[in-house]
């Protein structure tokens, strides 16, 4: 572009577009950035879950080898080394990011670094390498990671079944000189870090510590088995009380069974205290409910563990309500029902489930799961709903209660959506929907206005069809003066969605004072 018998210009243009061609290309775009950003922070959160997995597992480990001895002695050591090299080749690795946010500060408004802004990596390309070299940080960056390579080995000496995670360690921390796709051989930090943008390098070094990480707690699962995580001790175990159900009537059997968190039918025990006994690892409760209110059940399991008795406490409680005879019968929204409205209600009996629940009324019908109804009355000024209940020993019970049926009460004439008096200029009335609200009722119904009456002072009342004023009301309006009141009466009104048919009454008027 910038040869041939081009003139010096033409060259020059030429040659500033390949500048500019070229600078396009290592301009990274905005998306790739922040995926990079996003890729970062799953890697810091999977890390921060890890850390504390780690620890979880190595815990285990010391109390398996202080419980059982043995083989788990030599885990927990080896483990312990791991634990101390992955330890200080982690913190080596974050004190590296601070070299790719160098220069680089937190958004104050999200707490997170500004990714689209962090397309360039200048301060690892000046401090990492010199020339095609290293420089001494650079040589120091490969002589941690091939010392946290050895020192794994050494940790996990003579330990054949650890070999398979020691060469993925080998594998992911290998510093030889790597081709990249043109064949070009570069040294290994140069290839993954020189002139790249500093949010690609701060990923890569969260993603070093994560594969950190994941040999630390393939080594800890390796050593601790798999078995032994999940059963680690009879400590571990979780006594539950598990009854037949939560409440009892007077006199009823109370059944139901205490297992172990982690039940086997093989565990051998002891004996076991507590109202009941022991059946192939379990323990069958049988007893009686007495006094209404909270009863407690308690006890133990006692077992032996490499020759020491050992006792596991269990507590549970339940609750023994009087039989009934009362229905518990509520309106959700209200104490009174409306005519012509769904009134929701919830029907149930204390002690009994719904499902051995029924009840009955002029316009009731079930509205989805058990124990939910609506009432919609239609006629009279009172309704009354039955209700039987079937307890579990067979027996039933029923009750009755009355609602006073109420129609629904008149609306307010609204003017622009404000109910009442209001001020304004002639325009505002005439540019205003008239509208129809019912402040403070329990249903959310919808009014469309159908006609009103407009009256001018001094002039004749104006009927209106439709919601909204008209030309003669217009003409009206230009004759009125200011301080006069304009008055929107005799709203009638229907209602739309829920309730629609339902006669309604004639709004409250509205007044609209001319300013």
């Amino acid at each position: 572009m910038a040869g041939g018998k081009l003139t010096p210009r033409q060259k020059m243009i030429n040659l500033m577009y390949l500048v500019f061609i070229a600078m396009l290309a290592l301009n990274m775009s905005k998306e790739v950035l922040s995926a990079f950003g996003l890729m970062n922070e799953k890697f810091e959160s999977a890390n921060t879950a890890s850390s504390t997995t780690n620890k979880q597992m190595l815990e285990s480990i010391d109390k398996k080898a202080e419980e059982s001895k043995g083989d788990f002695i030599a885990a927990a050591v080896t483990a312990h080394k791991v634990e101390k090299v992955s330890k200080t080749f982690y913190d080596f690795v974050e004190s590296l990011k601070a070299d790719a946010t160098n220069g680089v500060k937190v958004d104050e408004k999200t707490g997170k670094l500004p990714y689209e802004a962090m397309d360039k990596g200048p301060h690892i390309d000046e401090t990492w390498f010199k020339g095609d070299n290293y420089s001494a940080k650079g040589t120091e960056i490969v002589n941690a990671m091939s010392k946290y390579v050895a020192d794994m080995k050494a940790s996990t000496s003579g330990q054949s079944k650890l070999d398979g995670i020691i060469k993925e360690v080998e594998s992911k921390f290998n510093t030889a000189d790597v081709k990249d796709g043109e064949g070009v051989t570069k040294k290994y930090l140069s290839y993954h870090f020189e002139h790249f943008p500093a949010i690609a390098s701060l990923a890569k070094l969260t993603a070093w510590q994560n594969d950190i990480k994941k040999a630390e707690a393939d080594i800890y699962s390796a050593a601790l088995g798999k078995a032994a995580v999940s059963e680690a001790s009879y400590s571990k175990f979780e006594a539950i009380v598990v009854l037949d159900k939560n409440a009892y009537f007077q006199g009823e059997n109370v059944t139901g069974k205490v297992v172990l968190g982690k039940y086997d039918p093989n565990a051998q025990f002891s004996g076991f205290e507590g109202p009941g006994k022991l059946v192939n690892g379990q323990a069958i409760i049988s007893t009686t409910a007495g006094a209404v209110g909270e009863q407690n059940l308690g006890g133990s399991f006692n077992f032996m563990e490499n020759g020491k008795p050992i006792k596991l406490p269990f507590k549970g409680s339940y609750v023994v309500v009087p039989r009934p005879n009362t229905a518990n019968i509520s309106a959700d929204k209200m104490n009174v029902v409306y005519r012509g409205l769904p009134n929701p209600m919830t029907i149930s009996f204390a002690g009994i489930g719904d499902n051995n629940v029924s009840a009955s009324a002029p316009g009731l019908s079930k509205s989805g799961a058990n124990g939910k109804y609506n009432l919609n009355p239609s006629e009279g000024n009172e309704v009354t709903v039955s209700v039987t209940g079937k307890m579990s020993d067979g027996k039933s019970v029923s009750d009755k209660k009355v609602f006073r049926i109420k129609g629904i009460p008149a609306p307010q004439a609204a003017i622009g959506g404000a109910a009442g008096s209001q001020k304004g200029a002639k325009s505002r009335l005439q540019s205003s929907q008239i509208t129809a609200i019912l402040p403070d009722f329990l249903y959310d119904l919808k009014f469309q206005v159908t006609q009103f009456v407009l009256k001018v002072p001094g002039q004749a009342s104006i009927v209106v069809n439709g919601d909204r004023v008209n030309a003669q009301c217009v003409s009206a309006l230009a004759r009125a003066s200011k301080g006069d009141q304009i008055t929107i009466s005799d709203v009638k009104t229907k209602i739309i969605g829920d309730g629609a048919g339902i006669q309604t009454k004639t709004a409250a008027p509205a007044i609209f004072e001319i300013q």
